[in-house]
């Protein structure tokens, strides 16, 4: 029997190829965002903690009431979020995949924005979905306008991403009240992608769809808690969305993972009581600013990252980026990611992404390697 492939034009992750390649290199690996410090010995403790006392059978499988308590709590910053409406998963990515599944019916048209995460194109044609890819301007702003224009009859969703992953941009107030006037106007669902939501820079604020009413009522926030607490191989995030649509999302959520690591969730329903979130983008803002102060390559230009714990560098270089990043990693020793597979026809911007959730040690090694390119 020959078998059909369902995703015939996806391939293995840029991520997991470029860290493969900078292992294979021994070279610093900037590219895929995961940290190179220490958790937190306390968090760590606490799993502990729960383990020996024997909590370590299945949870309800939306997660334990401890938890998502803890969330509406946390979470009251951007109006009532009510414990029903939040479900707990295996990281983000399956918050993406069980909203996407259970909401995408076939030939349902979703909007997505280039350069765009590389999950969501495939998940919405494994739903049967047409994954629809528009532009984001060339400072990566939303033109709500093209927005307009690529809705039709058959428009279902539009994904958003703030702070946005690959390029550290972030949607603002009027962005928010033109996405929720386009979601009435047009009976749209939204699925926000919000992981980065505690690591916003220079004073500014992240605006969250659960902030505006008429958008919380047909959207879908995702969250990680491997971002915030710096612990992405434990694979837990969360959906927020109102009862209706989490009624659907939890029918998938049952069938792919069904409950999530329970002394864990124990662990981060008292972390999250406990912990300065605001504490959080500073943190991170002192290593952008680490790495961009340090950083005094004449070929490199910088427009500062405004969220996440990434930052774009564009070149003027006759390479293109998935041949400069390979280079970079094969003969210079740093890892990066080119921003080119981030756009459905491969558009090169000339800029790579660099991963600043890292030591300060290892940062200004990456500057000083990237201060002394020779090419």
């Amino acid at each position: 029997m020959t078998n059909r492939s369902k995703l015939p034009t996806v391939g293995t992750s840029i991520f997991t190829v470029m860290s493969q390649m900078a292992r294979d290199h021994g070279a610093l690996d900037f590219s895929q965002g995961f940290p190179d410090f220490s958790v937190d010995e306390g968090l760590v403790s606490r799993v502990i903690h729960y383990m020996n006392k024997g909590f370590n059978q299945y949870a309800p499988s939306p997660g334990i009431p401890e938890l998502r308590k803890a969330i509406s709590k946390s979470f009251s910053v951007y109006g009532n979020v009510d414990p029903e409406c939040v479900t707990i998963t295996e990281g983000a990515t399956e918050a993406l995949s069980s909203t996407i599944l259970a909401l995408i019916e076939t030939g349902d048209e979703v909007i997505v924005f280039d350069p765009a995460y590389d999950a969501y194109d495939p998940l919405i044609r494994l739903s049967g979905g047409v994954p629809i890819h528009l532009k984001l301007n060339d400072d990566f702003s939303i033109d709500w306008d093209l927005v307009s224009r690529g809705v039709t009859p058959k428009t279902k969703m539009i994904i958003i991403n703030s702070p946005h992953n690959p390029s550290g941009s972030i949607l603002g107030r009027e962005d928010l009240l033109s996405l929720q006037n386009l979601a009435v106007t047009h009976d749209l669902l939204v699925l926000s992608d919000e992981v980065y939501h505690h690591i916003v820079f220079d004073g500014q604020k992240h605006e969250s769809v659960l902030a505006y009413p008429e958008l919380a009522n047909r959207s879908i926030a995702t969250f990680s808690f491997g971002k915030i607490f710096h612990v992405t191989g434990w694979k837990i995030g969360f959906t927020v969305a109102p009862v209706h649509l989490t009624k659907e999302i939890r029918k998938v959520h049952q069938f792919l993972t069904f409950s999530i690591h329970t002394p864990t969730q124990y662990a981060f329903a008292d972390e999250l009581a406990e912990t300065d979130f605001e504490a959080l983008s500073g943190f991170f803002q002192k290593k952008r600013d680490l790495f961009l102060n340090s950083l005094d390559a004449q070929i490199f230009e910088v427009q500062k990252s405004a969220g996440t714990y990434f930052q774009l560098l564009r070149y003027n270089l006759n390479f293109t980026d998935i041949d400069l990043s390979e280079k970079l990693i094969k003969e210079f020793k740093i890892g990066s990611v080119p921003i080119s597979v981030f756009y459905e026809d491969g558009t090169d911007p000339g800029q790579l992404r660099f991963c600043l959730a890292k030591a300060d040690n290892s940062l200004e090694k990456g500057a000083s390697i990237l201060n002394n390119l020779r090419l």
